[in-house]
């Protein structure tokens, strides 16, 4: 076959090569800056059944573009986070009231459970006697104008509040880390915290640390495996004997590519134009290298606070875990925040970020030096 024979035919083939080829499971998203969602997740209505496991499936808000997960047995949650190496899922209640949702929590019927159970005592206390004593951090949304709901872990706590509270319920709650059972205060931590639960199968941690794409052997197997470049797994054998023929018909193409490049290479014009290069980089061996971070006195410029009691941090912040991270504030930490958008983390955190990135690790903002440091 002569090679204008084999050019013909590649160009007549490679538009069938590409329309049988398997549709990828690469990954979606239901909005720009939202969680990217692919194996053992697939996104409803965005990519097809067979990309995700059974359980996994995540549909997107209409109103908020956010990516969502129906429990079959606790209703919907908001994902803040996939962590697909540790094979943990962050999610938080759409309507802020996660306590409410936790006092029916099951997670049975789904592929899910709970990093950590700590047992937690619900109870309904008069407003008058929560209001009167210290230390007493109701749960706003499921309070009413006569009652106040309050938890802790501490059942000896919850005793000592009868006859005036009625007990609701003790029951085993999932939570992030291990906790202490608390002694002397009622919390609303239970409230305030997302929630965090992990799968155990289908394991593709390992491939997530190589940096390849997981997902199943074949149509018709439950059994996973790593594949590279992105790729689904979804193979047959008709694809198979086509990547054959049009490597056999690419070869020559690609040494005819290669003898030209060889060419152009060896040619004087491109020869000239290479070392006129070189000896422009090596007049430059005493310039600056640049970096995307910032230098020490324009982050130090940077206002600086210790965080009291209520570890409330200033502005625009509500989360009560720096986003870098994502380890809970405690009073008495020193706290860093970022001028023009006022977002605010740890200060070692941010420290090493700004040093290495430069922006904002949450809206990417870039931003100048503090206007005292200028």
């Amino acid at each position: 076959m002569t090679l204008s024979k084999q050019i013909f035919l590649f160009l007549y083939l490679f538009p069938l090569l590409h329309a049988s080829h398997p549709k990828e499971c690469s990954s979606s998203t239901c909005g720009h800056d939202d969680v990217h969602v692919r194996f053992p997740f697939w996104l409803l209505s965005k990519q097809p059944e067979f990309c995700g496991h059974a359980g996994f499936a995540l549909h997107c808000k209409t109103t908020s573009h956010k990516t969502a997960l129906k429990l079959p047995k606790s209703g919907e949650f908001i994902v803040r986070e996939i962590d697909y190496t540790r094979q943990q899922i962050r999610l938080y209640d759409p309507e802020n009231c996660l306590a409410r949702k936790l006092l029916s929590f099951d997670v049975s019927g789904s592929p899910f459970s709970a990093l950590y159970l700590v047992n937690y005592t619900f109870l309904s206390c008069p407003n008058e006697v929560a209001k009167s004593s210290s230390g007493f951090d109701s749960i706003p949304c499921l309070g009413n104008s006569t009652s106040s709901f309050l938890a802790t872990t501490s059942f000896d706590l919850a005793k000592s509040m009868l006859p005036s509270c009625q007990i609701i319920k003790t029951l085993a709650l999932p939570v992030s880390r291990p906790v202490v059972a608390e002694k002397s205060r009622f919390s609303t931590n239970v409230n305030d915290k997302d929630l965090w639960l992990k799968w155990d199968s289908p394991s593709c941690s390992d491939c997530e640390r190589d940096h390849l794409r997981c997902g199943f052997i074949t149509n018709a197997s439950l059994e996973v495996k790593c594949f590279p470049f992105e790729k689904s797994g979804h193979n047959n054998t008709g694809l198979q004997v086509i990547k054959i023929i049009s490597l056999a018909i690419i070869g020559p193409v690609t040494i005819l590519a290669t003898c030209i490049a060889i060419g152009v290479c060896t040619s004087e014009r491109f020869t000239s134009r290479r070392r006129r290069n070189v000896a422009i980089a090596a007049a430059q061996t005493n310039g600056v290298l640049v970096t995307n971070g910032l230098d020490d006195s324009t982050i130090e410029s940077y206002k600086k606070m210790e965080l009291g009691e209520s570890r409330r941090l200033p502005g625009i912040n509500d989360d009560i875990n720096c986003p870098i991270c994502l380890s809970e504030y405690a009073s008495k930490e020193t706290v860093r925040c970022i001028p023009e958008c006022d977002h605010c983390f740890h200060a070692g955190c941010i420290d090493a970020w700004l040093k290495i990135h430069g922006s904002c690790p949450l809206c990417r903002n870039s931003p100048s030096p503090a206007p005292e440091a200028v």
